[in-house]
């Protein structure tokens, strides 16, 4: 009699996928010079992190049929990216933490902030091409579309710093940009290595799109109520910094009266006290801005899972499916 197979569930498989992705990314500059350089892109590397974006490509490309091994080398490209952009977007915001730790700027220097991003940008372009008979040019298609966007979104971001009135829809467009390009990518990269026709792909790019605005919305409301240890920087920064925000930007459309005055300080002066985060806290809750953040993302979430269709019924699928859950769930 054959021997029973235990089946791994959706958590495992993730787990699994997350454990190859962390335990592959350090060697893409394992034993480069100069360490000036090579130990800030380490260090970045090795710092953890959800892994959302590889785990979300892998598990596409698994469900078409495609190894793990084969789809790796892009799994890595686009961890490899985003952590390029986070480097850069510390050094703009001028954060001093990240993942509990001392972000690239603060520990070494800016300018070892600027090439290490720099140096991840070119890697996982190297990255994309080290996959095993893919078509690159389509792979590139994909790819260089996403980089422009995200630019132009990280440009957006930037310019709402100085602009008083930004809209909800403004802000949504942004995240399109910013957030959803690359989560776009990495479905659309999965799909492309298996195979699937334009219209599926382009379906399972806006299932991305779609993830990204639950993500930065779910992102935006664990900057309030997340706890501190776990978030890994200070609750309520977003509030500080005077960053709109998708909880900010609806406080400032439903307030009336004294209550717009008391948060029109976010753009007045540049931020709150650090404070007033425990009262901005309670009046955003008494304006019920906590419950439609959580409205939408569920929203978003579930149109996303829609969006999932075109995948064949399989294991990975299921655990793509269990994953949009997880992030709609997380508290950290």
């Amino acid at each position: 009699m054959a021997p029973s197979t235990k089946r791994v569930s959706s958590e495992e498989h993730v787990a699994a996928l997350r454990t190859r992705i962390d335990d592959a990314l350090p060697r893409v500059v394992d034993g480069r010079s100069p360490a000036s350089l090579y130990d800030a892109v380490e260090h970045v590397l090795r710092a953890g992190g959800k892994r959302v974006r590889p785990i979300l490509l892998l598990l596409v490309a698994e469900a078409y049929g495609v190894s793990v091994d084969r789809a790796l080398p892009a799994a890595l490209a686009v961890e490899v990216f985003h952590n390029f952009t986070l480097v850069h977007d510390d050094l703009m915001d001028e954060d001093d933490e990240r993942r509990g730790g001392a972000t690239v700027h603060v520990k070494w220097d800016p300018g070892t902030a600027v090439l290490a991003g720099d140096l991840m940008m070119g890697l996982s372009y190297d990255l994309l091409g080290q996959v095993d008979g893919a078509d690159v040019e389509a792979l590139h298609a994909v790819y260089h579309p996403m980089v422009e966007r995200l630019c132009a979104g990280q440009a957006l971001d930037a310019s709402f710093e100085t602009e008083e009135a930004v809209t909800v829809a403004s802000y949504l467009d942004m995240i399109d940009q910013k957030t959803g390009a690359l989560l776009s990518a990495a479905f659309e990269l999965g799909s492309v290595l298996g195979g699937a026709p334009a219209s599926e792909r382009a379906r399972l790019g806006t299932a991305g799109r779609l993830v990204g605005r639950a993500f930065q919305i779910q992102d935006d409301l664990l900057d309030l109520i997340a706890d501190d240890e776990e978030w890994g920087r200070g609750v309520g920064g977003d509030l500080v910094q005077g960053k709109k925000t998708f909880l900010t930007l609806r406080a400032l459309e439903r307030a009336e009266g004294e209550e717009h005055a008391w948060f029109a300080r976010l753009v007045t002066d540049g931020g709150l006290p650090r404070a007033d985060v425990p009262e901005a806290r309670d009046r955003m809750a008494d304006l019920g801005i906590f419950e439609e953040a959580r409205a939408a993302v569920r929203t978003y979430t579930e149109q996303a899972h829609d969006h999932l269709d075109p995948l064949p019924d399989t294991a990975a699928t299921e655990a793509l499916h269990w994953l949009l859950d997880r992030l709609q769930a997380r508290e950290y």
